[in-house]
Formats: structure tokens, sequence, C-alpha cells
């Protein structure tokens, strides 16, 4: 069992990718990567709202807390090893600027996708995933 479930947008191709950059760090499987588009995701998570985590990042922990925002990104990456480079954002000086700007990219991320990768959607989502540029997430 993994000790941090996230609940992401599949629609969303920085998303998309930062969950392919921590399923490839996460070497001793301590998360569990769930797109909140897939088909029957309220049936298999009626505790989670889609509408509620497409507006703000969800994680359920191992022990049923649930997490948003930088909370559950700080997390995840310091489950598989990585959290110093986030680390700061969560200091308490920094903490609510980061958390404002969070939500600002959260309410943005199609148009911020667009700006920085020239695709604002992903192109295809199915039971396998979505796709970048053709490729599915989690090919190299």
């Amino acid at each position: 069992m993994s000790e941090l479930t996230l609940y992401y947008d599949g629609y969303c191709p920085l998303c998309v990718r930062e969950m392919d950059h921590l399923r490839k760090a996460d070497q001793a499987g301590r998360l569990t990567l769930v797109d909140i588009q897939q088909e029957g995701f309220t049936e298999r998570y009626p505790h989670i709202d889609p509408q509620a985590a497409s507006t703000i990042l969800h994680a359920d922990t191992v022990d049923g807390e649930l997490l948003l925002g930088l909370d559950v990104t700080y997390r995840a990456w310091s489950l598989v090893g990585r959290g110093f480079w986030i680390a700061p954002l969560r200091w308490p000086v920094i903490r609510w600027f980061a958390d404002k700007a969070y939500l600002w990219f959260a309410r943005n991320r199609y148009k911020v996708s667009g700006w920085l990768t020239g695709q604002q959607r992903c192109d295809t989502c199915g039971p396998q995933g979505c796709s970048i540029d053709g490729k599915k997430q989690g090919d190299n």
C-alpha cells in the first residue's frame, strides 16, 4: 500500500509532466497517482470531489489525512527523497505567498501550460492515461 495517493488533473500538461517525474523518482512505490479525469473516478474515489480536486491538488495519506495544494507537492517529493527543493515553500515566512501563487497557478494551469509548453491541454485521455505530444504519460 502506498503512503500517499495524489489526485491530479490529467488534462493539464504541466500536471501530467510533474506526475511523470514523481512516478520515475518513486522507486519504492510510495505514491499512487490518480487522474481525476479518468472514467469511473467518482465511483472509485467517492470521498474526493473532482470539481474541488480540479481547483486545488488533493492527496490522501495512508492515515486518512487529506492534504491540499503545496502540502501535497511537498509530501510527495519528500517521500521520493527530493523534498529539499520545495521545502522553502513551506517555511513560515514564504508559505503564505507560495500558497497564494499556487492557487493562482491552479486556476490558470491551462494558460500557464500553453505559455510554457505550447499546449494548453493534453491531446487525449483514456484508460492508460493522458497523452502529451503523442506520448502516453509514463512513456520515455
